[in-house]
């Protein structure tokens, strides 16, 4: 476990653990395997999220933080930048990625993600749309998914 991933991610941990973001938490899925992660985000305050609590699986490779993990969410997710499988489309874990990012970075930049989407590049193009034109409806809809996202 010397490898250079192995100990970012160690470092990583330590930071989460020491210093959580607001909202949000992630840990090793298990003991033996630091390369796979769950993390927890709650649904901002104040936004059609608020109450939501929502999971993510975050896999990272040999070559972490060189290049970024794959990030997706486990739970239902309607949202303009996330896939149908819960992948996320953003920037920062794809053509804007750095080594100076981290868990920490990561899991704010989704949390913040989901107040403010980018409807330029649609994931889910009927949830760009809807959020674009009928406010109140996408609203509704991310209000029910926040609810059942505490029921389960």
């Amino acid at each position: 476990m010397s490898t250079s991933a192995s100990l970012r991610l160690l470092s990583d941990l330590k930071a989460i653990s020491q210093s959580p973001p607001e909202g949000c938490s992630a840990s090793p899925t298990s003991e033996e395997n630091l390369m796979v992660w769950t993390a927890t985000i709650f649904g901002p305050d104040d936004s059609p999220w608020e109450g939501g609590i929502f999971s993510l699986r975050i896999i990272f490779s040999e070559n972490y933080p060189d290049k970024p993990p794959k990030v997706r969410f486990t739970s239902e997710m309607f949202h303009p930048n996330v896939y149908s499988d819960g992948t996320l489309c953003m920037d920062i874990i794809q053509d804007q990625w750095s080594p100076c990012h981290n868990i920490c970075t990561i899991l704010t930049s989704v949390q913040s993600l989901l107040t403010d989407p980018n409807c330029a590049s649609p994931a889910n193009p009927d949830a760009a749309q809807l959020f674009q034109n009928s406010r109140g409806e996408y609203n509704k809809r991310v209000r029910r998914i926040a609810q059942r996202s505490v029921e389960c």
